[in-house]
């Protein structure tokens, strides 16, 4: 192919895998092609450009990945195939070597992909060209104005934060999203008052989204910059996405109690309650102090939604040491629980144990674990029933999100992208139902 891609492909797909952060690089993709003049396709089928936004923190994540790429092209065979995202920057050899794979784009390029896309390629091959670097060297914050949502029209989802500064012995992300960088306070609150005009809720999200504002020289933590965008913004409510338990200052949940426009929602990844698990794990914190600050939270809160990342089947994860994360999830107020099931990623200490747990015993953890999540979310459903709860409407009109995270189903459709008082009537099989209004005769 000739010149520049702008002659040939004028549509564009993107499709998003994995976290909250990642479907906010998509967003940001999609207006920086748009500002290129190009037009969004309705689907993979129909492009000549599809973007696949990758993450690589499972290995079905990565399979998931490989099983869109081999779609796309049986599908739309003319379709130039760009992978992009953690996957990317991880194994970018190994995704170009797949049939179809046009660019191969890690997130350190990923800024840059509108910019690639028409530069001149007059004597570069076809397929499977790869844009990947040192993401370390990476200091400032890469992020596109966001003006749309990100994954739901409304709900937009907000990237603040970048990168990870710990080494989990479990986890990848640090070596395909880089040192924790985190947007100025400037474009934060720019963004938030302009995505404010359109949407009642915005989440606020990011890789590590509790240091924000934590690099050298930093002044402002989490809870200012909320401070700062209740005061200078007109949002009406903001949601935190997840936010690691040591993050969970007295400062922050306290600030999060007190306010009405922060939805009472908390999300702190546990991994496991077990103290000899979490050390193999290098996480900085010990069961104890998890328990401490979902507590705190609860104390605060009474009626918010909280919950939990947990795996199971960790290299070395005993029996007995199972039995331990299980009593510990079961002693706590979650509401609701992500149950990952352990995934060795190349590269990581952990994927280097000698005692690997049988997948067959993984597989029965996690079951074991999802049913102790469904019972806690039950009985947390049940005590909404009667209640009235804040709600934003979602795209279809007969759909809600509550500020404690539950789905609820209207009985009277409304207008999408509004905050309202809905009372609960009853249970649905995952979420609340409207109260049915009686007939007037």
């Amino acid at each position: 192919m000739q010149g520049r891609i702008g002659r040939e492909v004028h549509s564009f797909h993107v499709q998003n895998f994995g976290c909250r952060a990642t479907q906010a690089d998509g967003a940001a993709l999609e207006t920086m092609l748009a500002r290129k003049g190009m037009q969004a396709a309705d689907g993979a089928a129909g492009a000549d450009l599809v973007i696949l936004n990758t993450c690589t923190v499972t290995s079905s994540a990565d399979e998931d990945v490989r099983h869109a790429v081999r779609r796309v092209h049986r599908e739309n065979p003319s379709a130039r195939i760009l992978v992009t995202g953690c996957y990317a920057q991880r194994a970018p050899e190994e995704l170009a070597a797949i049939p179809g794979v046009w660019r191969v784009v890690g997130n350190s390029h990923k800024t840059q992909i509108p910019d690639l896309l028409f530069e001149p390629r007059d004597d570069t091959p076809y397929h499977g060209q790869i844009h990947v670097g040192d993401i370390f060297a990476q200091q400032e914050f890469l992020a596109a104005p966001v003006e749309d949502a990100a994954g739901d029209r409304t709900r937009p989802n907000l990237k603040i934060q970048d990168g990870c500064n710990n080494r989990c012995s479990f986890c990848i992300i640090p070596f395909v999203r880089g040192r924790s960088r985190s947007a100025p306070v400037e474009q934060v609150v720019s963004q938030v008052q302009s995505l404010a005009g359109r949407y009642r809720e915005i989440v606020l999200s990011g890789i590590n989204l509790g240091r924000w504002g934590r690099e050298p020289g930093g002044r402002m933590r989490l809870a200012g910059l909320i401070r700062l965008l209740l005061a200078e913004t007109d949002v009406e409510r903001l949601r935190l996405s997840s936010v690691e338990p040591m993050d969970l200052s007295d400062d922050l949940l306290g600030l999060m109690a007190s306010s009405p426009r922060i939805a009472k929602h908390v999300h702190a990844p546990l991994q496991s309650g077990s103290d000899r698990v979490l050390r193999r794990m290098y996480r900085k914190y010990r069961p104890h102090h998890y328990a401490d600050r979902i507590r705190k939270a609860r104390l605060l809160m009474p009626d918010a939604g909280i919950g939990a990342d947990v795996m199971v089947g960790f290299p070395g994860e005993t029996e007995e040491e199972f039995e331990e994360n299980r009593r510990f999830i079961e002693s706590l107020p979650f509401t609701y629980l992500h149950v990952f099931t352990y995934s060795g990623r190349p590269g990581t200490p952990a994927a280097l144990h000698a005692s690997q747990v049988p997948q067959p015993v993984r597989k029965q953890r996690n079951r074991i674990l999802r049913e102790l999540a469904a019972a806690k979310n039950l009985e947390f459903r049940r005590s909404m029933v009667g209640r009235s709860l804040p709600v934003v409407t979602l795209e279809k009109g007969n759909m809600a999100i509550s500020g404690n995270y539950l789905k609820v189903e209207l009985t009277c459709p409304r207008e999408a992208n509004r905050i309202v008082e809905v009372e609960i009537g009853g249970l649905t099989a995952g979420g609340l139902r409207e109260k049915q209004l009686l007939p007037v005769l």
